[in-house]
């Protein structure tokens, strides 16, 4: 009899845990289904490139077939769950609804934006957590750019040329300095809109930047950032977010019609519907073996996860714990179906790295610290290494490669998604 395993979530984590599936359970001792909402696995690390021209957006995202071999992938989302009976409920992309049994059953859910109850955010700021966001958020630039060439008014240039980014960690300063970068190098092709100035404003909160880091290297890249004229204001709140406006917790009001959230994460919202116990912040409690709490056949990894940290606490929602989760817990797997035997999850976070643009970075491996070149380029080759899919890693370093002597594409690309009507 073949076992029926499920993975729900197709990022870092449940696509580490089926590769290492693949290779643990003989064929026909078990069944492998995944589902995802797309058939592609995105490397979100990259997406402050693609966003600013750097990559080609379809160099920073996997098909799951061409990595996966002889795992079933569906298109859906899993939105029910009954832990009694082992059955999950899935609601496909197209076709009825399903229930399918499983025998052992991964959760790899991931995080959406963790959003606040401030007026106006859901309905005029944007996210950054997939690759729609980046390739809209590029095109916005490049539409404000054209705009606030044209326009002669300049309160309306003020508003088209300010571009404010909420949320001081790795994903905002990463994607703020990327774009800021990308703009930059786009100003030339718009003189009118030069003469009068770009703004570009980062608020934080907390009284620093980069709390995941050492802050040494926070310092360093807040006057990095500073130095090339970006504002950044710490213990500074955003109060209400407009149409072509933000208001600050210091009563400043900012005219922009472009705001990026990107001040944290939250686990998956459908976590609520599954019959899962959850901890204060909706994340489900496993042990050191990501085994789900009272679920002997249950397993979370990645950020849905609160998942024991070897060196106290947590882990944190990161792609590098995800990436490093999903192999232990498919090991844990395949030793409850008899194969091998089970083990604790016991890695412990030795690097880090932060991108600030173009040959701008900073970093720790180990007890050393990086910044600028050594950095930028250390952490090019630990992403280009951890990509998945061997045609990925040569679409980057080609990407790279072509991007060194020329300057990035400024080609609007928003209406190529929407075709005109016949007629």
């Amino acid at each position: 009899m073949a076992w029926n395993v499920v993975i729900a979530g197709g990022g870092f984590g449940g696509l580490a845990a089926a590769r290492e599936l693949e290779r643990t359970l003989p064929k026909q001792s078990a069944r492998l289904l995944l589902v995802n909402e797309t058939n592609f696995s995105t490397y979100t690390p990259f997406l402050p490139e693609a966003a600013a021209g750097t990559l080609e957006p379809r160099h920073v995202v996997t098909p799951l077939r061409d990595i996966l071999h002889r795992t079933y992938i569906r298109l859906g989302e899993i939105v029910g769950h009954d832990p009694a009976a082992k059955t999950v409920d899935l609601r496909p992309k197209s076709g009825a609804a399903e229930t399918i049994p499983y025998d052992q059953l991964l959760l790899a859910l991931g995080s959406v934006s963790r959003t606040l109850p401030i007026p106006g955010l859901t309905e005029h700021a944007v996210g950054f957590k997939g690759l729609a966001d980046a390739i809209w958020l590029r095109n916005r630039i490049v539409e404000n750019l054209e705009e606030a060439n044209a326009t002669a008014e300049h309160g309306r240039r003020e508003e088209l040329l300010t571009f404010v980014f909420v949320g001081g960690g790795y994903a905002g300063l990463e994607a703020l300095a990327e774009l800021q970068d990308f703009a930059a190098d786009a100003m030339d092709s718009y003189p009118r809109a030069r003469l009068h100035g770009m703004r570009w404003i980062l608020v934080e909160a907390a009284s620093r930047v980069l709390p995941e880091i050492d802050e040494e290297l926070a310092d360093y890249a807040l006057r990095e950032l500073r130095g090339r004229g970006i504002d950044i204001k710490l213990d500074t709140e955003l109060r209400e977010v407009g149409p072509s406006s933000v208001t600050l917790s210091t009563g400043e009001v900012v005219p922009t019609n472009t705001v990026v959230w990107t001040a944290g994460v939250a686990p998956a919202p459908v976590l609520k519907d599954l019959n899962l116990p959850l901890d204060e912040r909706g994340r489900v409690p496993v042990d050191d073996h990501l085994r789900v709490a009272g679920l002997d056949s249950v397993w979370a990894i990645g950020d849905c996860a609160a998942a024991p940290d070897p060196r106290g606490g947590l882990c944190p929602p990161t792609a590098q714990h995800a990436v490093r989760q999903g192999p232990v817990a498919a090991r844990n797997i395949a030793a409850e179906l008899g194969i091998g035997s089970p083990a604790a999850f016991e890695y412990r976070s030795e690097a880090s790295f932060v991108n600030l643009g173009r040959y701008k970075a900073v970093g720790r491996i180990g007890d050393r610290k990086m910044r600028g070149f050594p950095a930028w380029f250390l952490a090019r080759s630990y992403h280009m290494s951890q990509i998945p899919g061997y045609s990925r890693k040569v679409h980057a370093v080609l990407d790279w490669t072509a991007s060194l002597p020329f300057k990035r594409d400024i080609a609007e690309l928003g209406s190529a998604a929407r075709p005109k009507r016949l007629g």
